[in-house]
Protein backbone atom coordinates (compact mmCIF):
# COMPACT_ATOMS: atom_id res chain seq x y z
CA UNK A 1 0.00 0.00 0.00
CA UNK A 2 1.33 3.44 -0.95
CA UNK A 3 1.79 6.02 1.72
CA UNK A 4 0.46 9.57 1.46
CA UNK A 5 2.49 11.87 -0.73
CA UNK A 6 1.70 15.00 1.30
CA UNK A 7 1.39 15.51 5.07
CA UNK A 8 -1.94 14.59 6.67
CA UNK A 9 -2.54 18.20 7.73
CA UNK A 10 -1.99 19.63 4.23
CA UNK A 11 -5.23 20.75 2.62
CA UNK A 12 -4.99 19.72 -1.03
CA UNK A 13 -6.12 22.62 -3.21
CA UNK A 14 -9.36 21.77 -5.03
CA UNK A 15 -8.46 23.91 -8.02
CA UNK A 16 -6.26 26.51 -9.63
CA UNK A 17 -7.99 29.19 -11.65
CA UNK A 18 -6.52 31.64 -14.13
CA UNK A 19 -8.15 33.71 -16.86
CA UNK A 20 -7.13 31.13 -19.49
CA UNK A 21 -7.76 27.80 -17.74
CA UNK A 22 -8.89 26.16 -14.54
CA UNK A 23 -7.64 22.97 -12.92
CA UNK A 24 -10.00 20.59 -11.17
CA UNK A 25 -9.38 17.06 -9.87
CA UNK A 26 -9.59 14.53 -12.71
CA UNK A 27 -12.32 11.98 -12.22
CA UNK A 28 -14.77 9.65 -13.95
CA UNK A 29 -17.09 12.56 -14.84
CA UNK A 30 -14.38 13.76 -17.26
CA UNK A 31 -14.22 10.48 -19.19
CA UNK A 32 -15.77 11.50 -22.52
CA UNK A 33 -14.16 14.95 -22.57
CA UNK A 34 -10.76 13.65 -21.44
CA UNK A 35 -10.79 10.86 -24.02
CA UNK A 36 -11.76 13.31 -26.78
CA UNK A 37 -9.05 15.76 -25.69
CA UNK A 38 -6.09 13.40 -25.68
CA UNK A 39 -7.12 11.23 -28.62
CA UNK A 40 -7.38 14.35 -30.77
CA UNK A 41 -3.78 15.20 -29.92
CA UNK A 42 -1.77 11.98 -29.53
CA UNK A 43 1.14 13.05 -31.74
CA UNK A 44 1.23 16.51 -30.16
CA UNK A 45 1.26 15.10 -26.62
CA UNK A 46 3.93 12.51 -27.46
CA UNK A 47 6.09 15.36 -28.82
CA UNK A 48 5.75 17.32 -25.55
CA UNK A 49 8.90 17.04 -23.44
CA UNK A 50 7.05 15.51 -20.51
CA UNK A 51 5.84 12.60 -22.64
CA UNK A 52 8.65 11.89 -25.11
CA UNK A 53 9.94 8.96 -23.07
CA UNK A 54 6.52 7.73 -21.88
CA UNK A 55 4.24 4.98 -23.15
CA UNK A 56 1.21 7.20 -22.67
CA UNK A 57 -0.69 8.24 -24.65
CA UNK A 58 -0.92 4.98 -26.55
CA UNK A 59 -0.58 5.55 -30.29
CA UNK A 60 -3.57 3.30 -30.95
CA UNK A 61 -5.75 5.11 -28.41
CA UNK A 62 -7.91 3.19 -25.94
CA UNK A 63 -11.54 2.38 -25.38
CA UNK A 64 -13.81 4.60 -23.31
CA UNK A 65 -13.94 1.80 -20.72
CA UNK A 66 -10.15 1.63 -20.48
CA UNK A 67 -9.93 5.42 -20.21
CA UNK A 68 -12.55 5.36 -17.45
CA UNK A 69 -10.50 2.79 -15.54
CA UNK A 70 -7.46 5.07 -15.87
CA UNK A 71 -9.46 8.07 -14.58
CA UNK A 72 -10.73 6.01 -11.65
CA UNK A 73 -7.15 5.05 -10.79
CA UNK A 74 -6.09 8.72 -10.81
CA UNK A 75 -9.14 9.68 -8.70
CA UNK A 76 -8.25 6.93 -6.22
CA UNK A 77 -4.66 8.21 -6.02
CA UNK A 78 -6.05 11.69 -5.33
CA UNK A 79 -8.40 10.40 -2.61
CA UNK A 80 -5.57 8.40 -0.99
CA UNK A 81 -3.23 11.43 -1.39
CA UNK A 82 -0.61 9.34 -3.20
CA UNK A 83 -0.67 11.45 -6.39
CA UNK A 84 -2.70 14.29 -7.83
CA UNK A 85 -4.07 14.59 -11.35
CA UNK A 86 -6.02 17.61 -12.51
CA UNK A 87 -8.05 18.18 -15.66
CA UNK A 88 -7.32 21.45 -17.41
CA UNK A 89 -10.63 23.13 -18.26
CA UNK A 90 -11.13 26.07 -20.60
CA UNK A 91 -13.29 28.61 -18.71
CA UNK A 92 -15.26 29.85 -21.75
CA UNK A 93 -16.23 26.45 -23.18
CA UNK A 94 -15.83 24.20 -20.10
CA UNK A 95 -13.99 21.77 -22.39
CA UNK A 96 -11.14 19.57 -21.17
CA UNK A 97 -8.06 20.95 -22.89
CA UNK A 98 -5.30 19.16 -21.00
CA UNK A 99 -4.10 17.46 -17.86
CA UNK A 100 -1.57 17.95 -15.03
CA UNK A 101 0.04 15.05 -13.14
CA UNK A 102 1.75 15.52 -9.75
CA UNK A 103 3.33 12.32 -8.42
CA UNK A 104 6.19 11.26 -6.15
CA UNK A 105 9.45 10.84 -7.99
CA UNK A 106 11.13 7.49 -8.40
CA UNK A 107 14.48 9.27 -8.56
CA UNK A 108 16.75 10.36 -5.74
CA UNK A 109 17.53 13.61 -7.57
CA UNK A 110 14.09 15.15 -6.91
CA UNK A 111 10.99 14.57 -4.81
CA UNK A 112 8.12 15.22 -7.21
CA UNK A 113 7.49 14.65 -10.91
CA UNK A 114 5.25 17.21 -12.59
CA UNK A 115 3.97 16.61 -16.12
CA UNK A 116 1.35 18.37 -18.18
CA UNK A 117 -0.14 18.38 -21.66
CA UNK A 118 -2.60 20.44 -23.64
CA UNK A 119 -4.55 19.62 -26.78
CA UNK A 120 -2.83 20.41 -30.06
CA UNK A 121 -5.37 23.14 -30.82
CA UNK A 122 -4.46 24.80 -27.49
CA UNK A 123 -0.67 24.45 -27.85
CA UNK A 124 -0.27 28.16 -27.14
CA UNK A 125 -1.35 27.39 -23.54
CA UNK A 126 1.43 24.85 -22.90
CA UNK A 127 3.96 27.34 -21.46
CA UNK A 128 1.39 29.43 -19.51
CA UNK A 129 -0.05 26.23 -17.98
CA UNK A 130 3.38 24.92 -17.07
CA UNK A 131 4.48 28.22 -15.54
CA UNK A 132 1.26 28.66 -13.54
CA UNK A 133 1.42 25.10 -12.20
CA UNK A 134 5.08 25.32 -11.17
CA UNK A 135 4.47 28.67 -9.43
CA UNK A 136 1.40 27.23 -7.66
CA UNK A 137 3.19 24.08 -6.54
CA UNK A 138 6.25 25.99 -5.38
CA UNK A 139 4.22 28.54 -3.40
CA UNK A 140 1.42 26.39 -2.01
CA UNK A 141 2.39 22.72 -1.85
CA UNK A 142 4.90 20.83 0.39
CA UNK A 143 6.48 18.86 -2.45
CA UNK A 144 10.23 19.44 -2.13
CA UNK A 145 12.33 19.41 -5.29
CA UNK A 146 10.22 19.39 -8.45
CA UNK A 147 11.19 17.66 -11.68
CA UNK A 148 9.61 19.33 -14.67
CA UNK A 149 10.56 20.34 -18.19
CA UNK A 150 10.57 24.13 -18.61
CA UNK A 151 8.74 25.34 -21.69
Amino acid sequence: MSRAFVPDDFVVPPDLATERFRLEPLGPRHNAADLAAWTSSIEHIRATQDFQDQTWPPAAGMTAEDNLADLRRHADDFARRTGFTYSVIEPDTLEVIGCVYIYPSRSDSHDTDVRSWVRADRAHLDAPLHDAVIAWLTASWPLGRLRHHPR
